[in-house]
């Protein structure tokens, strides 16, 4: 039978393979909403192409061609991530074993220094990622929590006040109802630019909000006395979208409850404008590494690597903090 206290470290390749891209490919990329970079080269730079939309001419003898694209470029600013976990003893015993223990396909008897691992490597997974979704919305590192990188709010108020290009929405303040919530919605898309408005067709619109503005908008819902209505009330709605256009609950609020108020926030953008990088090979000392401390009798865990947000093109969205 594997110990638990066996170190486990891993680098390279098996940092790569084992621990990082499960979180970050296919669907868990996917319930994140927006576009996720994984060990892109760093300095991570995003090379964005606009086709010319005037390439057509009449025709006539000799050369009149030009460039087919437009081309921006746009580097995504990484930050050094560090995370440090520790556990008693005895509450990582009970911590790693309940994950085995409702796993049907183990047998209890007999158990591999494998599933152990498999077990260890799940429960710290699963904290990096929740803290790297957290810190991908709400980061600042000016606030004096949730610091180490600056987040996708952070970045839409810090563009927003240094660029009128920015839109922001301030039709609705206050608290956000069932009374209000289309106003907020409608407005928003009335502000969009075209060229936003423009993405429309190809079904990555959406509105990422806080957890107030989608309980409003299912309120608001629920208000309609239509046949679907009343389905939508008992069997619940495993999705919510406004003219087509998905709403999101960016499942922030209780992060980001200051003093008893919570500000509430409502980004309508292309989810493609939004990127978190992750990088865990081009940056000397990325590793994981899960070991036991003798002399404090306690289980140790810490990750190493590079992460960063960035919004490629500001003037593509349209938010609201009220």
């Amino acid at each position: 039978m594997g110990l638990i206290e066996n170190p486990k470290t891993y680098t390279g390749r098996d940092l790569e393979t084992i621990f990082f891209r499960p979180m970050f490919a296919g669907q868990n990329a996917e319930q994140l909403g927006i576009r996720v970079m994984y060990n892109m080269p760093v300095p991570t730079t995003i090379q964005m192409w606009s086709p010319n939309s005037d390439v057509l001419k009449a025709y006539s003898s000799g050369w009149t061609g030009g460039d087919s694209a437009s081309r921006m470029q746009k580097s995504i600013e990484m930050s050094k991530l560090k995370a440090e976990v520790g556990f008693s003893a005895s509450d990582y015993f009970q911590s790693v074993y309940e994950l085995i223990t409702g796993r049907a396909d183990v047998n209890l008897d007999d158990l591999t220094g494998s599933e152990l691992e498999q077990a260890e490597t799940e429960m710290f997974r699963a904290a990096i990622a929740e803290s790297l979704r957290v810190m991908m919305w709400i980061g600042d590192k000016s606030a004096a929590a949730y610091n180490t990188m600056d987040g996708i709010l952070t970045r839409a108020t810090r563009y927003s006040a240094a660029s009128s290009d920015v839109s922001k929405f301030t039709g609705v303040s206050g608290t956000v109802t069932a009374d209000n919530v289309i106003d907020l919605l409608k407005g928003m898309w009335t502000m969009a630019r075209p060229e936003l408005k423009a993405l429309r067709s190809e079904g990555n619109l959406t509105y990422f909000v806080t957890t107030d503005i989608y309980d409003a908008y299912e309120e608001y819902l629920d208000n309609h006395a239509a046949d679907g209505a009343y389905v939508d009330l008992v069997s619940g709605r495993r999705e919510l979208s406004y003219h087509g256009i998905k709403i999101v609950d960016m499942g922030i609020t209780q992060y980001i409850t200051k003093s008893g108020d919570a500000p509430s926030y409502c980004l309508l953008t292309d989810r493609r404008n939004l990127v978190l990088a992750v990088n865990t090979s081009d940056y000397p000392g990325s590793e994981v590494r899960m070991w036991y401390n003798p002399d404090a009798m306690e289980n140790r865990q810490r990750a190493v690597f590079l992460a960063g947000t960035e919004i490629l093109d500001e003037t593509l969205m349209v938010w609201a903090q009220l």
